[in-house]
């Protein structure tokens, strides 16, 4: 009897370290992803917010923040868009669309650099991608060229100013 538990006793030595291997696998390929998706939506959060603060700023006429200080108002509000993204926006490879509503005809039309036209719709729209941090989740997500793609935009009614 000595002799078969001393043999039982060697074969399972190392068992413990390949169950906890197996599980490692799991358990850390589960705390990547939900890393992943935290960061995914707290970027999406956080441009939100800055397109809605960027809007606000362009339609209420402002334009102290536009870099070419001609009073560009769009190029102004990309600026206060870039300031409230806490430095995603740039992380991010960001591109800001401005667009307006016509009022009579209900069509979508780009807007330029303009921002004018008191009484007038605004949609500024921003398309950003943002690359997954854990690199072994990178192969399992859907992203395409291990890139999530995403589009944040608010419409806001530009508001009378001189």
């Amino acid at each position: 009897m000595i002799g078969r538990s001393s043999a039982s006793r060697t074969r399972q030595r190392g068992v413990a370290a390949v169950e906890f291997a197996l599980a490692a696998i799991l358990f850390f390929t589960l705390l990547f992803s939900i890393l992943d998706w935290s960061y995914l939506f707290f970027v999406n959060l956080t441009m939100q917010h800055a397109v809605r603060e960027g809007a606000r700023y362009a339609v209420t006429g402002q334009s102290a923040l536009d870099p070419a200080n001609d009073g560009r108002r769009c190029e102004a509000a990309r600026e206060k868009i870039r300031i409230e993204s806490m430095g995603l926006y740039d992380q991010t490879s960001s591109e800001t669309i401005f667009k307006t509503i016509n009022p009579a005809t209900g069509n979508i039309a780009d807007l330029g650099s303009g921002c004018y036209g008191a009484g007038d719709l605004i949609i500024i729209q921003v398309k950003s991608k943002v690359s997954p941090i854990a690199f072994r989740v990178r192969s399992f997500s859907s992203a395409t060229n291990n890139e999530y793609q995403f589009s944040v935009s608010t419409t806001m009614k530009n508001e009378a100013f001189h």
